[in-house]
């Protein structure tokens, strides 16, 4: 290991943009896209370029960490610098990716909503770039730029939100230099940046300024051989496998022999088949990639995140990347219901497991493992979203699947079992706050914090249990009228916290096959709130709505008028259905109890009993009374 003295490319800068969902991270990048000159004038480009999977222009969030390149002229003294942004998903569910995207990086952009202020996933990542330790630097923590955004909103605050970033990181023990940091205040929507909240930018050149005075560039060590961490993966249908990998020291050479280290400690050579750098949303062929810079190598087939990249000579692996343990499960297997097969073309369980093999290769958060069935497999994630975001991905790709409810997973520490506590923010109008605190109370939530802003809305902070999570937000939002606003992030193991109170409603379940009929949706109206319209396919076993009363209730829902020769007044008489309730996959995953699952094929998402024969049912409730 040379100990010479480290060296700095300062026409680089690697900078990560983090934030809570929805405060405009990729809102901004599309400003910095459009002002550093990355597109044409004429050019026609969509909002929010980065987010590309349709899922993610859907829902509206960011689910990938996706990277892009912008040129920043020469100015003064100044040569023309590139500057490599990271836009990371929001949500908690997929803190994987931020963990990942964080490994890649020399700085961050805190991006906080003027009005909002921080939230939980403003917690989560910033404890997590407070861990992470920057190529060269001698303490933990990244540099930071703070971001004001969404400046024009009517109910903005923009000091009071600083000084709650500040109370943040002194409550995740922040030292001094964590705390020093500059502030940005901007309109992503406008486009417009300032270094004064009461004087309006014009355009991004202060924040473009403050990146480049404010970011280091990156550090490397001239004398040491090659050594580059593979951070991503992606494919292409030309070259294969994809290795996106961020250059520690040294230099990597199309054509050129590299040694590839695993996760084990193997070494193999391999030759780099073809090297891409990134400028703009593009990737460009490239002979050569030095320190500081972020590639992507062709040539590896089998390569994995985490892996390295060295000199043939002198292999000398970096460290891995380390991501936060699962802390919720659920049973994925193929679609067994009377029904399978009629509208996906993927149906057998080796399908079914090779798609998620694949899964793992890229996503670095998830674990999927063995059942005592095999046709079914524990899959393990962050949280509800991540995996219905897999299982809707599985859905439109012709997948027909069953899905098990969301278990948490317990850890065995010094002898005792725990479970994971959850740090829930809930913004609400005041008339309903008492109705969420009963709620949240129900559930094993602690209330730590509540905030009055004086606008009608309270913020209110709890600490709760995974497990009396599930299931809450559409409780939540039937109290709220639709009106509160959720956010949650994993906080910490805490000791079993005993039984939780779930779902007080019953199921109404369909006794037989057949279709539904409007005279029995009729005359079972009053019974509760109904799944399913007339003309659908029922079978027995299968949910058809949900019970006013806590048990649940077999029906026959596709009994039909009966018939005879006798003319009625009344008898061609029109019928007026309540319109059924539909569900979307997140709000079925978060209903069902542990004896209910979810088929899902491309076209259906139907709520069913585990056990579908309702004698089996009724024997196997009877003997868990008796034992009980």
């Amino acid at each position: 290991m040379s100990t010479s003295t480290r060296a700095t490319r300062d026409d680089s800068r690697n900078i990560a943009i983090v934030a809570h969902v929805d405060h405009g991270k990729t809102t901004l990048v599309d400003a910095m896209l459009h002002q550093s000159g990355t597109f044409r004038a004429n050019q026609d480009v969509a909002n929010r370029v980065m987010d590309s999977g349709d899922l993610e222009k859907e829902k509206g969030i960011t689910i990938l960490a996706k990277h892009t390149a912008v040129r920043l002229p020469a100015k003064g003294d100044r040569d023309e610098t590139k500057v490599t942004i990271v836009d990371t998903p929001g949500h908690a569910d997929f803190g994987g990716e931020v963990e990942r995207a964080l490994s890649m990086v020399d700085g961050i952009a805190l991006l906080v909503d003027a009005a909002e202020g921080p939230l939980p996933q403003t917690r989560f990542v910033l404890r997590k770039a407070m861990q992470m330790t920057r190529t060269g630097a001698d303490r933990p923590g990244l540099p930071m730029i703070l971001v004001i955004n969404k400046i024009d909103r009517p109910d903005a605050r923009p000091a009071e939100v600083v000084d709650e970033v500040f109370e943040l990181l002194f409550d995740l023990d922040a030292d001094e230099d964590s705390i020093d940091f500059p502030i940005v205040y901007t309109n992503a929507k406008a486009g417009t940046a300032s270094l004064d909240p009461d004087v309006p930018g014009e355009d991004l050149t202060a924040l473009f300024d403050t990146i480049l005075d404010t970011i280091p560039p990156p550090s490397h060590d001239p004398e040491h051989p090659l050594q580059a961490l593979v951070t991503n993966l992606d494919a292409s249908p030309y070259l294969g496998r994809l290795a996106l990998c961020r250059v520690h020291n040294g230099y990597l050479e199309k054509g050129k022999q590299v040694a590839w280290i695993d996760e084990h400690g193997e070494k193999r050579n391999v030759k780099v088949v073809e090297l891409f750098t990134t400028e703009g949303l593009e990737r460009v062929p490239t002979e050569r990639v030095g320190p500081g810079e972020i590639c992507a190598v062709a040539g590896l087939e089998q390569v994995m995140i985490g892996d390295t990249l060295a000199d043939p000579e002198h292999p000398e692996a970096l460290p891995g990347i380390r991501v936060d343990e699962p802390t919720l499960a659920m049973t994925i297997g193929i679609n067994t219901s009377p029904l399978s097969g009629r509208s996906g073309d993927k149906v057998t369980a080796r399908v079914l497991k090779d798609r998620l093999d694949r899964e793992l290769i890229g996503n670095v958060a998830l674990r999927v493992s063995n059942t005592d069935r095999p046709d079914a497999w524990e899959v393990k994630g962050r949280g509800e979203l991540q995996l219905a975001i897999l299982v809707e991905q599985m859905r439109r790709e012709g997948f027909e699947l069953t899905v098990g409810k969301p278990q948490v997973i317990p850890q065995d520490i010094d002898g005792k079992t725990h479970e994971p506590l959850e740090r829930v923010t809930v913004d609400v109008p005041e008339e309903h706050s008492g109705t969420v605190t009963q709620l949240l109370a129900e559930r094993r939530g602690r209330m730590v914090a509540m905030t009055n802003h004086g606008t009608g809305w309270v913020r209110i902070d709890y600490l709760a249990p995974t497990r009396g999570l599930i299931g809450f937000r559409t409780e939540f939002l039937t109290a709220t009228r639709g009106t509160g606003v959720l956010n949650r992030v994993f906080e910490e193991y805490v000791p079993w916290m005993g039984e939780v109170r779930t779902r007080n409603t019953g199921s109404l379940v369909a006794d037989r096959k057949g279709p539904v009929t409007a005279f029995a949706l009729q005359n079972l109206s009053d019974r509760g709130v109904m799944f399913v319209g007339p003309g659908e396919d029922v079978y027995e076993g299968m949910i058809v709505g949900e019970n006013a009363r806590s048990e649940d209730m077999d029906l026959n829902v596709t009994k039909e008028k009966k018939l005879n020769n006798i003319r009625s007044a009344t008898g061609e008489e029109l019928v007026r259905l309540t319109p059924p309730k539909v569900m979307a996959l997140e709000q079925a995953l978060e209903w069902m109890r542990g004896d209910e699952c979810v088929e899902v094929t491309p076209d259906a998402i139907r709520l069913r009993k585990v056990e579908l024969d309702q004698n089996l049912r009724a024997r196997q409730a009877k003997r868990a009374k008796n034992d009980g």
